[in-house]
């Protein structure tokens, strides 16, 4: 039996967003007193009274014409009504019930499917005096709850998973060995993270490679608002846990306080993914932006592919590729070989190509080299380009070894290593991604002085 879905859903700003975070125990949606701050589907796993659910927060419900922003969301959010198992309709009991309650309360009952009528904002006489007057929805006894202060919401876990069908036998147990650690298990999905400008075309990218209108699209900048996850598998079975952002903008331009805390959502997502895809605007062109973008990617040690997306509205496409080659290379020299796939994710042409470079570029980032290996270039290295002399003494390096992957980390152990000049260490790095393989990851080199017993102490 599959996990049952659970989606809530009522107008803006009833606090859908709050009790969605509320059940799922985390901040994973943005909260802030503004309607209509939700607009994409936001999904999470959790166990709500014991049962495993799906738990789906939807943009707010509110009359619009079909082709308006707030038409597309509302659209967005009656299609997964459609498939829930249970419906969590949420009105405002401080405001009171509204004739928008009342219309989409009608709309739900023709639905058919499982109600339950959650008053929220109950907190003090005027809230639990409304609730009473949710009974005129014909949904049933309303629910009383306070989401911002967890009031109510142990006896709403209880309803839930009451109102949720009947599990088939054997599936409880089932689920505890599904969360047994098994060695034999397969690997962990890839934390893939799209970031971007806003308007680059990251949504459409998602729609396209999950085959679904599932992100809200538009000619409007900046619909994205939450880091929206999303589970996905490539055509060779590979499974990645993809994650869609909000357009990152330069830090001057952002004043408004929702566009804070999407851009803090998108960072914040980005410095747990294992590979970025930055996508580009090919039209437009390689922006200064977009460099700060794929510099704090490197900065965070984390994979990277660069998608020029919109390639098929491209008119000189060999002086396009060229001038953005020629100024990644002038730009990014920590991150030289970066793979750059061109593409169009509105018409799915050359999509294709993004899962293998991904797969590449996440196979150097782990990638592991042997000591004996390493030592074997060091000495080749100091051979051809001798180590500098500082303050009139020269350095003796005398052995390297990798720390870590992801990204790969290697250490050169010397007398006074830690005083190698930045030239010297730009040369080693140059070395180790040309003889090693290592391209468009970012590489770090540290360098640990030893203590030689012979010099003459102070």
């Amino acid at each position: 039996m599959e996990t049952p879905l659970v989606v809530i859903a009522g107008r803006p700003n009833v606090g859908k967003s709050s009790l969605f975070n509320r059940l799922v125990g985390r901040r994973q949606a943005l909260v802030a007193d503004q309607p209509g701050l939700t607009r994409d589907r936001l999904e999470a796993t959790t166990r709500v009274g014991g049962r495993r659910i799906r738990l789906a927060d939807t943009a707010g419900l509110e009359e619009a014409p079909p082709e308006s922003l707030a038409g597309r969301m509302r659209a967005g959010a009656a299609s997964i009504l459609e498939q829930a198992d249970l419906i969590l309709f949420v009105v405002d009991a401080r405001s009171g019930i509204l004739p928008p309650d009342q219309h989409f309360g009608t709309w739900l009952r023709r639905l058919g499917r499982p109600v339950l009528l959650i008053a929220n904002k109950t907190e003090g006489r005027t809230g639990y005096n409304n609730a009473l007057d949710a009974y005129a929805l014909g949904l049933g006894e309303p629910l009383l709850v306070s989401a911002e202060h967890g009031e109510g919401i142990s006896a709403l876990m209880s309803s839930i998973a009451e109102a949720l069908p009947p599990e088939a036998e054997g599936t409880e147990d089932a689920a505890e060995e599904d969360e047994t650690p098994d060695e034999d298990a397969p690997e962990k999905p890839l934390r893939l993270v799209i970031l971007g400008r806003p308007n680059a075309g990251k949504s459409t990218l998602v729609n396209r490679l999950l085959g679904e209108e599932r992100m809200l699209t538009g000619p409007e900048p900046g619909i994205t608002r939450d880091a929206i996850t999303l589970p996905i598998t490539d055509r060779d079975g590979n499974s990645y846990q993809l994650v869609d952002t909000a357009g990152l903008r330069r830090r001057a331009r952002v004043q408004d306080e929702i566009e804070k805390m999407s851009t803090g959502a998108s960072i914040n997502a980005m410095r747990f993914a294992e590979v970025v895809v930055l996508v580009v605007d090919a039209v437009d062109g390689l922006h200064d932006q977009d460099l700060q973008l794929a510099r704090l990617v490197e900065r965070e040690g984390r994979a990277m592919v660069v998608v020029l997306n919109k390639w098929d509205a491209v008119e000189d496409r060999d002086a396009t590729r060229k001038a953005v080659s020629d100024r990644l290379e002038r730009s990014l020299a920590q991150l030289k070989g970066i793979p750059v796939v061109t593409m169009s994710a509105m018409t799915g042409a050359q999509v294709h190509k993004l899962f293998p470079a991904v797969r590449q570029v996440y196979a150097t980032w782990n990638k592991r080299i042997s000591t004996s290996a390493l030592n074997r270039w060091f000495e080749d290295a100091l051979s051809r380009h001798p180590t500098p002399a500082v303050q009139g003494r020269r350095l003796k390096l005398r052995y390297v070894t990798q720390a870590t992957a992801r990204p790969p980390t290697f250490v050169v152990f010397g007398t006074r290593a830690e005083a190698t000049p930045e030239d010297y260490r730009r040369y080693l790095i140059n070395e180790l991604r040309q003889v090693f393989d290592l391209p468009g990851t970012p590489i770090r080199l540290d360098f640990r002085g030893t203590v030689n017993p012979f010099d003459k102490k102070e």
